[in-house]
């Protein structure tokens, strides 16, 4: 919200222009003027107070309704507008917080004609609080199906759900369906087998184990091309939350974490449109396929994240003290890495316009299975694991690795920018990160404390590499160590992946900045 003493709007620029009184009040009038972008509050010269100008951008605007005084004397017509603007808070940072306003209109001597007035500020604050942005293609009042699992993080989920999410979400005119996860791959399941027509899109309040649950369990169907488009959303419920700080941040938001996460993902929700979201298909040894949404792990990052489960009642704080407790026993790991750079491409058979492309990375040829026909989704820059990779390819020298991490996000965790490069969710871009045996604890060290804030793409630490690749393969020499997949932990064996360029949909608000 800002506010300003500055002459009023061209006329020409105004849409609605009506005097009205402010609820609660001491009869305070108000002049509104509506504009394509601003609802303009102008307060009127009271006994020693200046008159005062606020303007409230429709942007931030996700709801809007009118309705009748308590009343039966009372003649007036009222309205309510809901804004989250961007406010700043405590410190430098600014985050979204709940600004109401309750408008009464009483010029007419008749309570139809108030309401009337009451009710075309309403139709348009409405339609122009719409047309921000780009394009919406979901229906006016969505209908969403969300999926809350209440032993994410600190065990909190649920009731967060209820008490901030919940509010904003009528505020909005969202419906939706509520289902509480009572064991794992229970939302596999259901989006796998149900009939998800019903929905508009599928929220997910956890940390990212749901959502992958829901990328893979999408993948399984058999109208899987169709499937994976439906729009996905994610609401910071668990422990690490990196998809919702990647969304937070491509929505042109400041990194912040807790309630204030979760809010500004909110008003993301209900604002938000739905945006092509990158699927890196993953194959292991045991020809077992795996889609994932956010990273590949193996190593020291792997290493913290799953040995810090024990720590899960401090919230996202378990990572900082996981890693503290990793650096002072730290582990290599033997294997072979290798991958295809995006330069590499034009090499190949004109792959440039399979991985690029969003509409047409990903070729779906026909294959026969059980007298069925079938599409599957193919690899086309991969060979199989039994195979030497394509003479093109990078294969890094060294086979001893502290740590190999493969990013497609710009967040590991609520507060570990770790791909600061990445600006969307459907960038096509796989971000390798890899240390080898040669890095120094003090190194590492640094690594993880810049990372907060993404700093540490601008030092260099040594025997630490970035190369963004299409495809990768990692082949441990030994099955020994952890390895994980968006946060779930998976056998340790050869495995390889390629990015497919928008394959998925989620919910997001672009930044225009």
């Amino acid at each position: 919200m800002e506010e300003h003493q500055e002459p009023l709007k061209a006329s020409s620029d105004v849409l609605l222009s009506d005097t009205f009184t402010l609820v609660p009040s001491q009869g305070l009038l108000l002049s509104l003027q509506l504009t394509k972008t601003e609802l303009q509050v102008h307060s009127q010269p009271s006994g020693h107070h200046a008159p005062t100008s606020t303007r409230l951008f429709l942007t931030d605007c996700i709801g809007c309704r009118s309705f009748r005084g308590k009343d039966p004397t009372d003649i007036g017509g009222y309205f309510t507008v809901v804004f989250y603007p961007l406010t700043m808070g405590k410190g430098s940072t600014a985050y979204r917080q709940r600004l109401s306003r309750t408008f009464r209109a009483g010029s007419f001597q008749g309570r139809d004609q108030n309401m009337q007035v009451a009710r075309t500020w309403v139709q348009t604050i409405q339609q122009l609080a719409d047309q921000q942005g780009e394009p919406y293609f979901l229906p006016t009042s969505p209908h969403f199906l969300v999926l809350v699992n209440p032993h994410g993080g600190t065990g909190k989920a649920l009731e967060l759900f209820q008490k901030h999410v919940v509010p904003i979400l009528m505020e909005g005119d969202v419906h939706f369906t509520l289902l509480v996860t009572e064991r794992p791959n229970q939302a596999r399941e259901l989006v796998r087998d149900q009939d998800l027509s019903r929905w508009d899109a599928i929220v997910v309040m956890s940390g990212d184990g749901l959502i992958f649950e829901v990328v893979n369990g999408l993948m399984e169907r058999p109208d899987w091309m169709l499937a994976i488009k439906k729009p996905l959303a994610i609401l910071p419920g668990g422990s690490g939350n990196a998809l919702a700080a990647s969304v937070n941040h491509y929505s042109g938001q400041q990194q912040v974490m807790g309630t204030k996460l979760l809010i500004n993902c909110s008003f993301v929700l209900c604002k938000g449109r739905p945006q092509p979201l990158d699927i890196v298909s993953l194959t292991t040894l045991s020809e077992k396929r795996i889609y994932s949404f956010l990273s590949l792990a193996w190593g020291f990052i792997s290493d913290v994240d799953i040995e810090s489960e024990k720590y899960r009642f401090m919230g996202s704080i378990r990572f900082s003290f996981g890693t503290l407790v990793r650096l002072t026993a730290l582990r290599t790991y033997r294997g072979r890495l290798s991958y295809v750079k995006d330069s590499s491409l034009s090499k190949t058979k004109d792959l440039d316009t399979i991985t690029n492309n969003p509409s047409s990375d990903s070729k779906c040829p026909v294959i026969q299975t059980d007298g069925v026909v079938k599409e599957e989704l193919e690899d086309a820059l991969l060979v199989p694991l039994g195979q030497p990779v394509p003479s093109h390819w990078t294969v890094v020298q060294e086979d001893e690795f502290v740590l190999v991490l493969a990013l497609y996000q710009s967040h590991l965790g609520a507060d570990l920018y770790t791909a600061p490069m990445v600006q969307n969710l459907g960038e096509g871009n796989i971000h390798l990160f890899y240390a080898t045996s040669r890095i120094s604890r003090g190194s590492l060290l640094k690594l993880f404390l810049s990372m907060e804030k993404g700093t540490h793409m601008d030092t260099e630490i040594a025997h630490l590499v970035h190369v963004p690749v299409k495809a990768f393969r990692i082949e441990p020499f030994q099955n020994t160590g952890i390895m994980t997949v968006d946060g779930e932990v998976i056998p340790c064996e050869p495995i390889q992946g390629q990015i497919h360029r928008g394959l998925g949909c989620c919910i997001s608000a672009p930044s225009k900045t």
